[in-house]
């Protein structure tokens, strides 16, 4: 054993966990946590079965187990064992099981006792992966339930070992240790605004192959900007080893990248993040570092997982920094501005609150716990995220409409794949595709494999002939995930029929079944209501239907980057199930719309008239619109009567609550609002009984009878009111003003054409005032009508002067 700055709290540490069922143990990069720890534990009293370690990356688990078997002068498969997805070795004699954290979530769905196993260690809490939060929240519950001797131990570099000490309970120990403190020198480099990243980071490992001593750790985003730099570096460095290090290279190439070069040769290892912890790569002394990280973050409003780029957090600065000074001296090269290094968020965000949480929850929900806030989190999931998974689950019918796992989510949950590759691959095991739905699966999940480009049957028929090591081990996973889904299913494996590949991806993914919406196969929508965009140079562009499998960019936008052209016929045949036939009553703006459609989710198939819709509907619909709007629907003047007259029931709140009394039977057997404004009257009239009418009409008669014998609406409406426009000579005679109740009626005269001359509310006053002038005035514009000096003593009459005259004699 290596003498490791872990040994000196080591005794610490197994006195805490003698004691207790927790700890927390904070120790620095390269303080050796990750492969000292384990065996430390193995001849503990209490520790009688296995030690499991969980590892954030398929890269890190193996070669934790390799490095602590080396350290015990075994082979890996011995005492010291692995499981990741594509590799695996572990024996009877096996005591220390290195695992990824979504195995190990597996592990303890399937087993909740976690029976055999007397401890759990997670390494590299801090990088905060939705399975390292899940399988620790699962394992403390055990804890708590099922197994008080069951050790729980985290540990990191950077977390908050008081927050993690909270969460485990029970008074857990915090420990901390110190690292190996060799010196690390930081060379700013500043950023080139407009130049790629690629070509970036090739001139700042050139300057620091040539200045510097020791092996070279470059981090990059990504494979795609890995690959790049590689090909310039190779042109520019030809003596140079250079390694690309990333989930996606075969265990042999990760193998060559950790370790020395067995003929002395200087290495360049061009990484993405995973090599950010865990990991010691001999003989590495020197760091580049681009400053950018990429990760998957789940868009609701698209219903997809994309990729990310983000400038890397001052946290995940501080690891890259600290792998050139594992082993001595080092010097880590920065792709950024000192002054701007402040600027960077402290950490990266925990996975739970940028991710899909469909798998957590189905994974809950086989736990049986259906609310996700009993279990101990350091963030509770965002309830936003909860519900978008629960609806995904159900459309899956994974989940219930309580929320509760049904016998279809069971038999996902039983598959290692998230809830719709799962969903995928038992359809197909259920027609005899299988393995083709499983190998489509892990198409999605696996980048690289069957190359690039959108078309995964292209990508499908180039991984089928691929023989590289990493297309057979994937090749063998898929079998072993179609061989586990059949015996789920009673599926014999076989079919005289073949699937097509869409039919398979759209079983587990139904909500992204699109359609394309215009003739360049730019557009295109899917069942589930999203919009996507396609390169319309693509072959898929020329498809009528998709499958889409997965797409890049935000919810307005995002771009297919990987689907199956879907023929109608088969859509027809194998989904059919998911092709409804409804009855669709739709608002025009002006009328209701009566049609049938075939519908897939959002998408209609045909359409067309509706010769028998449901007349109900059709009339709740008239009456929905008709509250819109229903001020300008009332007859203003009745309600205004009603409103002076103190009638309740024609108020607007009251008619808005009584709609089925007298609006809808106006609307039966109608498409339209235009309703007759006499019949609506009577409706509302037909509302008050008689002491109500008879209210109406003594408080706010509708008409003013005029002395001449003339009739006149009178007007509700308006500041003014009650008021009535009528020719001043129908008004001759009159001494007395008119009134209404107790408000002298405001008379609106006008002259013999119709013209107002003027508005009183004191016809006495009037006559004996202004009548004078008006009647100088009127006089001669009307002379052929009566202008008296006293009309009060006149007798009314709209005649003319002669006409009156005759009349008298």
């Amino acid at each position: 054993m290596p003498d490791l700055p872990i040994h000196t709290v080591l005794p610490e540490l197994l006195d805490a966990l003698r004691e207790r069922s927790g700890a927390v143990l904070v120790a620095p990069p390269g303080a050796g946590k990750t492969t000292a720890v384990a065996p430390a534990l193995l001849d503990q009293e209490w520790c009688s079965g296995l030690v499991i370690l969980t590892s954030p990356r398929r890269v890190t688990a193996r070669a934790a187990a390799e490095r602590m078997a080396q350290m015990l002068g075994e082979k890996p498969g011995e005492t010291v064992g692995y499981l990741t997805r594509l590799d695996s070795k572990r024996s009877a004699k096996t005591r220390i099981l290195v695992m990824t954290e979504a195995i190990f979530v597996n592990t303890i769905l399937g087993d909740p006792e976690l029976s055999g196993v007397s401890a759990v260690l997670f390494d590299e809490a801090h990088e905060r992966h939705l399975d390292s939060d899940l399988g620790l929240a699962l394992a403390l519950e055990s804890r708590a339930v099922l197994r008080e001797d069951l050790r729980v131990l985290v540990m990191s570099a950077t977390i908050d070992g008081a927050r993690f000490a909270d969460l485990l309970g029970g008074a857990a120990q915090a420990i901390e240790s110190e690292g190996r403190a060799f010196p690390l020198r930081i060379a700013w480099q500043g950023s080139s605004p407009g130049v790629p990243v690629e070509d970036a980071m090739t001139a700042a490992i050139v300057t620091a192959w040539r200045a510097e001593d020791g092996d070279i750790l470059a981090f990059l985003p990504g494979v795609r900007e890995i690959e790049r730099t590689r090909e310039r570096l190779e042109a520019r460095l030809a003596e140079a080893l250079v390694l690309p290090l990333h989930g996606q290279v075969d265990p042999a190439a990760q193998r060559a990248a950790i370790r020395r070069d067995s003929q002395g040769r200087r290495r360049i290892v061009l990484a993405t993040a995973i090599t950010e912890t865990s990991l010691t790569l001999d003989g590495v002394s020197v760091v580049v570092d681009s400053g950018l990280s990429r990760r998957a973050e789940f868009d609701r409003a698209a219903g997809t997982t994309h990729l990310v780029t983000h400038r890397a957090s001052q946290a995940a600065a501080a690891q890259r920094a600290g792998r050139a000074a594992r082993q001595g001296p080092g010097v880590a090269y920065r792709l950024w501005e000192q002054a701007g290094h402040a600027g960077r968020p402290a950490f990266d965000p925990p996975e739970m609150l940028t991710a899909d949480l469909a798998p957590l929850v189905l994974a809950l929900a086989q736990w049986g716990s259906g609310d996700p806030g009993a279990l101990g989190w350091l963030d509770p999931p965002p309830a936003a995220s909860i519900a978008a998974a629960r609806t995904t689950l159900q459309a899956l019918e994974a989940l219930d409409g309580e929320g509760r796992i049904t016998a279809r989510g069971r038999q996902l949950a039983e598959l290692p794949l998230d809830p719709q590759g799962a969903a995928s691959v038992l359809f197909g095991a259920e027609h005899g595709a299988g393995e083709q739905a499983a190998r489509l699966a892990l198409l999605l999940q696996e980048r690289g494999l069957g190359g690039r480009g959108e078309d995964l049957e292209a990508r499908l028929a180039r991984w089928n002939t691929d023989r590289s090591p990493r297309a057979e081990a994937s090749r063998k996973l898929a079998a072993r995930w179609a061989d586990k889904a059949n015996r789920l299913v009673g599926g014999s494996g076989k079919s005289a029929n073949s699937v097509p590949p869409a039919v398979l991806l759209g079983a587990g993914r139904p909500e992204f079944i699109a359609k394309r919406r215009d003739g360049s196969g730019e557009q295109w929508l899917t069942a589930g209501g999203r919009g996507f965009m396609l390169d319309p140079t693509s072959p898929l562009a020329r498809a009528d239907f998709l499958v889409i499998g997965d797409a890049q960019g935000q919810a307005k936008g995002a771009r297919i980057t990987a689907a199956a052209a879907l023929a109608e016929d088969d859509l027809e045949r194998w989904l059919g199930d998911r092709i409804h036939r409804n009855q669709v009553l739709r608002w025009t703006g002006s009328r209701v719309e009566a049609r049938l459609e075939r519908r897939l989710g959002a998408i209609t198939l045909a359409s067309g008239p509706d010769p028998s819709p449901d007349p109900q509907a059709i009339v709740d619909i008239l009456v929905e619109k008709a509250m819109d709007k229903l001020a300008t629907i009332l007859p203003a003047s009745l309600t205004a009567r009603a409103h002076y007259a103190g009638i309740a029931a024609l108020g607007h709140d009251t008619l808005a609550g009584n709609t089925d009394q007298w609006l809808a039977p106006l609307l039966s057997g109608r498409r339209d609002l235009d309703l007759p404004r006499g019949k609506l009257t009577e409706a509302l009239l037909g509302l008050l009984d008689w002491d109500a009418r008879q209210r109406l009409d003594r408080r706010a008669p509708r008409e003013f009878t005029s002395p001449a014998g003339t009739t006149h609406m009178i007007v509700y409406e308006g500041d003014d009111a009650p008021s009535v426009e009528v020719r001043v000579q129908a008004l001759f005679g009159l001494e007395r003003h008119p009134m209404v109740g107790d408000t002298p009626l405001l008379l609106k005269l006008t002259s013999p054409a119709g013209r107002p001359l003027q508005a009183t509310r004191d016809l006495p006053g009037f006559w004996r005032g202004s009548w004078n002038d008006v009647r100088k005035d009127m006089k001669g514009r009307y002379p052929k009508h009566r202008w008296p000096e006293e009309p009060w003593s006149e007798q009314p009459s709209l005649k003319t002067k002669n006409a009156f005259s005759r009349s008298q004699s």
